[in-house]
This record gives C-alpha cells, sequence and structure tokens, in this order.
C-alpha cells in the first residue's frame, strides 16, 4: 500500500548534481515542499543558490573523509558517465559503481531510510555488456545495503540538453525515435527518454512509503509521473 506524503520537513542528499537527470532532479527539489533541505556534493560550486541547498566541493576520491555529512531522509543516486569520457573502463567503474556504492553505503549508515538509484535499461550482472553488466552489479550490491526503501530506476537512453554534446547519443536518440514512429511504440521500453520525466519519477516516487525493492522499467516512468497528477 503506498501512503502519499504532501508535506514534510525532509532533507535530500543528491549525487550527480550537475549530471542531465541530477539538474532537473535539483531543481523540482528546491521547489518541492516536502523538502527543506538539500545536501549536494559535487565536484565544483554549483550555479543554484537556493537557500535550501548544502553545497559540499569534494574529491570523490577521498568520498570516505566526507562520511558524516551523508545523513539525511531520502538518498537520490544520479551518478554516471562514460566509458569515453572517463577514459577507459576502470575510471568508469570507478564512478558509476565504486562512488554510488560509497555514498548509498555511507548513507545507510547514518540513518538513512530511502535510495533511489539510476540504474539502465538492460541492467544485470551477467549482462554480456560492461555498461549494463556494471549497473546490474551496482543494484544488487546497493539492494543488499538493505535500506527501508529501494527504488531502481531503468530508463533508456536519455535525451535533454547536455554540457557537452555526444554525437553518437544524439544519432542514438534520432534512431530510437524514428523506430519508435515505425513500430508505433512496440518498443517503448528501449526508445528514448527524457531526462526530466526520470527526475520526475522520481522525486514522485520518493513521497511515497513503499517499503522494500521496487523497480520501474523506463517504459513504466510515464505512468508513476501521470499518476501523481
Amino acid at each position: 500500500m503506498d501512503l502519499e506524503i504532501n508535506k514534510g520537513h525532509k532533507k535530500a542528499i543528491l549525487f550527480g548534481a550537475t549530471g542531465l537527470v541530477g539538474q532537473h532532479c535539483l531543481k523540482m527539489l528546491v521547489e518541492h515542499d516536502a523538502y527543506d533541505q538539500i545536501l549536494c556534493l559535487t565536484r565544483r560550486p554549483l550555479n543554484n543558490k537556493s537557500n535550501k541547498i548544502i553545497n559540499e566541493v569534494i574529491d570523490f576520491n577521498d568520498l570516505d573523509d566526507y562520511a558524516d555529512l551523508i545523513e539525511g531522509d531520502d538518498l537520490f543516486l544520479c551518478l554516471g558517465t562514460t566509458i569515453k569520457k572517463a577514459g577507459s573502463k576502470r575510471a568508469f567503474y570507478e564512478v558509476d559503481f565504486t562512488y554510488n556504492y560509497k555514498a548509498a553505503l555511507f548513507a545507510k549508515k547514518n540513518g538513512v531510510s530511502q535510495a533511489m538509484l539510476i540504474s539502465s535499461v538492460g541492467a544485470a550482472p551477467s549482462s554480456l555488456f560492461f555498461y549494463t553488466r556494471v549497473k546490474g552489479e551496482l543494484e544488487k550490491t546497493i539492494k543488499k545495503l538493505d535500506f527501508w526503501s529501494t527504488h531502481i530506476f531503468r530508463p533508456s537512453l536519455l535525451s535533454g540538453d547536455r554540457e557537452e554534446p555526444r554525437l553518437k547519443e544524439e544519432l542514438a536518440l534520432i534512431i530510437g525515435k524514428g523506430i519508435n514512429l515505425i513500430t508505433k511504440g512496440g518498443l517503448n521500453n528501449l526508445t528514448p527518454i527524457d531526462a526530466k520525466l526520470v527526475a520526475e519519477a522520481m522525486i514522485t516516487v520518493a513521497q511515497k512509503f513503499k517499503k522494500g525493492t521496487n523497480y520501474y522499467e523506463s517504459n513504466q516512468l510515464r505512468s508513476v509521473v501521470s499518476y501523481n497528477k
């Protein structure tokens, strides 16, 4: 049974506030009545100057030094990169797995009850593809931390305005939209999804008491948001 929470005095912890989904998440959290504070741990200072925001600029390689800061009510894990941007598979793993895992581990130790994680369509520890295999391993590890409530989102390719252009992703978005038109939505779980919609779905489910581990596939996210309106 879901119990809607309309207002509150919650503290959100946001990792990945400068990313495609994280930027939308931050804006929505600032505007949401349920949150009085948003703790953002980032590599560089944020432009958003809301008095709700507590911005800690850190070196993620020294995340252990900031463990005591990671406390609050709702944890939003929006950290992510690409192998190309990271420079190697090892560096990609460090960002997508290690940083997310450590953030969740410290949050759990500090009494955070709820975690929202961005994963990927096709995520599985047994996947033949490195990217989705890492995402699957992360899902499995976060689940084992046993938050009172864990929400795992598996979006397809994200659409939206990025700080830096990614030609291959832009081409994939065009192709994906074409496939969606040809199949009349028959492959909705594989077609691109707006990053803003993913952020809205994350914040929507964070306002419910829904115990245990909950998964949201890409083609379910729109209905999650629509149900709340």
